[in-house]
C-alpha cells in the first residue's frame, strides 16, 4: 500500500503510512504533506521502516521533491533513520535546538549536519510549495522537553506527535471517543509531563481550525466533534507529576 490519502485539493495532498512498523515494535504513523512540487515527511521512523517507507513514498512523488524532514522530538521511532533520509533525498531536517547534537548518536554523518535546522522553543512558520505556510507549534513536555507539532492550514490537520497516541486499537479513525479512551489513557497518564502543560496546549490550539488530529501512534480524530472532545479531554487530564507522591521515590526493598 502506497499510503492512505487523508486530503487532496488544489495541488495539496496529505498521506498516512500506518502499516510499516514490524510487529515487535511500537506501531508508528508516518505522514507526507505534498504541496505543488514540494513535500515534507513527518517523523519518518527507524531503520526497520526506512526502505519500505521510501518505496511507498516513491510511488506518490519523486524523492527529490522532499524538501524537509520534520522530527517532532528525539525518540528513536522518529529519528533513527535520519541519516538514511538525508542520504537518499536533498531535504533539510528540522528538530528542536535541544536535540541537534544528539542526532550523531543515531549515526548522522558529520557531512550532513549542515542540513539540520534547529527549531527555537517558540516554533516557526515553514513555507511549502510556494504558498502553503505550515505552523510548527510548541508541544514541550508532551512528552519531550523539546517537542513540536505541525499544523497544516491547507488541509486543517494537526499532526500532534505523541499527544493523542493510542496503542492496540484496530481502526484508523476514532468513531466512539469514550470507547477509545482505554487505548490512550494509560499512555498519556504516564508519558505526558503534567496537567499544567496540557492546559496550555488546549488553550493554544483552540485558536486553530482543525478537521483532523493525527497522532504519531494509533488512530486519528476526524471531525469537529471528536477534535473538540479530544481537546477537552487533554485539558482536564491529570498526568505525569500530578500523579506522583513520596511513595514513588523509595529505595528498592
Amino acid at each position: 500500500m502506497a499510503g492512505i490519502k487523508l486530503f487532496e485539493s488544489d495541488g495539496h495532498r496529505v498521506f498516512l503510512f500506518e502499516e510499516l512498523t514490524p510487529a515487535s515494535a511500537v506501531q508508528a504513523n508516518q505522514f507526507l504533506i505534498v504541496h505543488n512540487d514540494e513535500a515534507v515527511l513527518l517523523d519518518p521512523g527507524g531503520h526497520k521502516v526506512q526502505s519500505k517507507l521510501f518505496a511507498d513514498m516513491s510511488v506518490l512523488i519523486p524523492p527529490q521533491q522532499v524538501r524537509y524532514i520534520f522530527l517532532s522530538h528525539q525518540d528513536p521511532d522518529i529519528v533513527a533513520s535520519v541519516n538514511y533520509w538525508l542520504m537518499t533525498t536533498e531535504a533539510q531536517a528540522l528538530i528542536s535546538k535541544l536535540w541537534t547534537r544528539f542526532l550523531p548518536h543515531f549515526g548522522l554523518d558529520s557531512k550532513l549536519e549542515n542540513r539540520l535546522i534547529p527549531i527555537d522553543d517558540g516554533g516557526m512558520k515553514l513555507k511549502l510549495g510556494g504558498d502553503c505556510e505550515l505552523l510548527i507549534i510548541p508541544a514541550h513536555f508532551m512528552h519531550s522537553p523539546g517537542n513540536f507539532q505541525v499544523y497544516d492550514p491547507c488541509s486543517k490537520i494537526l499532526f500532534s506527535g505523541d499527544l493523542g497516541a493510542s496503542l492496540g486499537q484496530d481502526y484508523v479513525f476514532v468513531e466512539d471517543f469514550d470507547a477509545h479512551l482505554k487505548y490512550m489513557e494509560g499512555f498519556h497518564r504516564r508519558y505526558m509531563a503534567s496537567g499544567k502543560v496540557m492546559k496550555f496546549w488546549a488553550d493554544m490550539v483552540r485558536g486553530l481550525d482543525i478537521d483532523i488530529v493525527a497522532p504519531q501512534h494509533g488512530a486519528m480524530f476526524r471531525g469537529k466533534e471528536l477534535v473538540n472532545r479530544f481537546i477537552e479531554w487533554v485539558e482536564n487530564l491529570e498526568c505525569g507529576v500530578d500523579l506522583l507522591s513520596e511513595k514513588d521515590y523509595t529505595l528498592p526493598g
